[in-house]
């Protein structure tokens, strides 16, 4: 495993730090610190998921900061192997091969995460799917070339579709398609899930300030950098990453950003993007991105694709019988490069007062 640790360094009376993402600039400030609080920042990244997946932490140790962040990478590692769609011998690739001639048993925290996905889609009437794969791979971006496919084929690959033709056997921990052709798509889960593994693995050995994030895609800030009420997490502006489009400040809370900017083609004067409604085959349109603060980076990472699909409107509905929910949208303004700027919370929040999660402008 590679990974680039920076070299840990103490910090001074006042130290300025910049994590730097193409989607994400998170900045932090750290006041003096007494003796018996925490002194050692260490960083560290590693290429996984076709990302970089980022670690920022503090502690008095440095060398058991190295070890516990290298357990961690190891577990993204595991992760990717096991959900890359792109690796024959992964365990996705194989329940998709397979899982449509008979049932096909699934390593117990997948399929777990296969159950969490399938709620999700039954909660957002669809708008989030992992069976979307055949629909990616339709308009070219699982070939990294975009195209229009024809309606009668749209047709055809939207019969195959939908998170109804997948089967769990809870009892037996086993998957089934109802028809060949079925493909799992975990791109829009698998990232934000494997930042809550990760932070799991911190936690667990006692690391209480940390900020873990997945390249474009998603992060949690465990606890807050030494004398700061949270992590301070700066949005790009969707038009250009080099402004500023918001601020957000977390303590334990997760945040996963989705936008049209990280993936398209254009083609006869118009542009596609790689986020697909599932319920139409076509790409999202009059959305520019969307940024969600949730708990756990799993749920944040599903739900900034499902309202990116479902729009203000629907998140609205969603967001009334879910709690503990915050959420971004910035939507185009017609024929200007200017964007509307729209705030959405859930009804109640339970989650802990200890916990952070707002945005200022």
């Amino acid at each position: 495993m590679t990974f680039c640790p920076i070299r840990p360094r103490p910090l001074k009376s006042v130290t300025w730090v910049k994590l730097w993402l193409p989607l994400l600039i998170s900045t932090l400030a750290a006041a003096p610190l007494r003796a018996e609080e925490l002194s050692v920042r260490y960083e560290a990244s590693h290429q996984a998921m076709g990302t970089a997946f980022t670690v920022v932490a503090y502690g008095r140790n440095p060398k058991y900061l190295d070890q516990v962040v290298n357990e961690a990478f190891e577990e993204i590692d595991r992760l990717d192997a096991q959900m890359s769609n792109y690796r024959p011998e992964s365990e996705l690739a194989g329940i998709n091969r397979n899982a449509a001639r008979r049932p096909v048993l699934v390593e117990p925290r997948l399929f777990q995460l296969f159950d969490d996905s399938f709620r999700y889609s039954e909660e957002t009437a669809g708008a989030f799917d992992i069976t979307v794969g055949p629909l990616m791979s339709a308009w070219g971006f699982f070939r990294g070339q975009g195209r229009v496919p024809s309606r009668s084929e749209l047709r055809q690959v939207l019969s195959r579709v939908g998170y109804r033709h997948v089967k769990l056997d809870q009892a037996q921990r086993q998957i089934q398609f109802d028809a060949e052709g079925i493909g799992l798509d975990l791109g829009g889960i698998a990232k934000g899930y494997a930042v809550d593994q990760a932070v799991e693995i911190l936690r667990a050995n006692g690391v209480s300030s940390a900020l873990v994030s997945s390249g474009t895609s998603s992060l949690y800030a465990l606890g807050a950098p030494p004398g700061e009420r949270g992590w301070k997490i700066t949005v790009r502006d969707p038009y250009d990453a080099r402004k500023v489009g918001d601020i957000a400040y977390l303590k334990d809370y997760s945040l996963s950003a989705s936008g049209n900017y990280e993936k398209f083609f254009k083609l006869g004067g118009k542009t596609y993007c790689h986020i697909m409604d599932p319920r139409t085959g076509q790409p999202v349109e009059n959305m520019l991105s969307t940024v969600v603060l949730a708990p756990r980076a799993t749920q944040s990472d599903a739900l900034s694709t499902a309202f990116f699909v479902l729009g203000v409107a629907g998140s609205r509905k969603y967001l009334a019988t879910h709690p503990d929910l915050k959420v971004l949208f910035y939507q185009p303004m017609p024929g200007r490069r200017t964007f509307k700027r729209v705030v959405l919370r859930s009804t109640s929040f339970t989650a802990a007062r200890e916990s952070l999660a707002e945005f200022v402008r």
